[in-house]
């Protein structure tokens, strides 16, 4: 579940925070003003507040969870709480430990060389294959390779766009 900062969320028009282009037409449409009473009944319900939403989470049924929450949005969108700065990593600074310069495919595996010229094997259900057009994505022609997994069995290759995905690859087996 992905969505935009909830920084400064209270006193915003639901489905407008900048930088975030994935909100359903529902919730874009609903005229929703994000004040402490939607929020509650969207942290209790989002499929009743906005009927249509793609919002997957259930819920939050203990009305002492959502006033909590309810508070620290506060208290963040006052300024009284600082938000932490856990953003996305600017993958256009990744070493060369991280940047594959080539992906073959044989059998049931895919093996991944990066800049430091290790290769990295990775059985193909537990690779995944991405994209970052964003100013903080990779450089186009330069994926670059993100663990995912707590035993670097899964990973992920992040492309600038899409169309570079099959290019890079190679059926080769060795």
């Amino acid at each position: 579940m992905t969505g935009p900062s909830l920084a400064g969320v209270l006193g915003r028009k639901a489905g407008t925070a900048d930088g975030f282009a994935r909100y359903s037409d529902a919730l874009k449409q609903s005229g929703l003003v994000w004040d402490k009473r939607n929020l509650d009944a969207w942290l209790k319900n989002p499929a009743a507040l906005v009927s249509g939403n793609a919002m997957t989470f259930p819920g939050i049924a203990d009305a002492r969870t959502r006033a909590d929450l309810i508070a620290y949005l506060e208290a963040v969108s006052t300024g009284r709480v600082k938000v932490p700065d856990r953003g996305l990593p600017n993958l256009k600074e990744s070493d060369a430990a991280s940047r594959v310069t080539s992906i073959r495919f044989c059998d049931d595996a895919y093996r991944l060389t990066t800049a430091d010229r290790k290769t990295h094997a990775f059985w193909e259900f537990n690779l995944r294959f991405k994209t970052d057009g964003s100013a903080a994505g990779p450089a186009a022609g330069q994926p670059v390779l993100i663990g995912t997994g707590m035993q670097g069995d899964r990973a992920a290759v992040v492309f600038a766009r899409p169309e570079e995905i099959s290019a890079f690859i190679q059926r080769r087996c060795p």
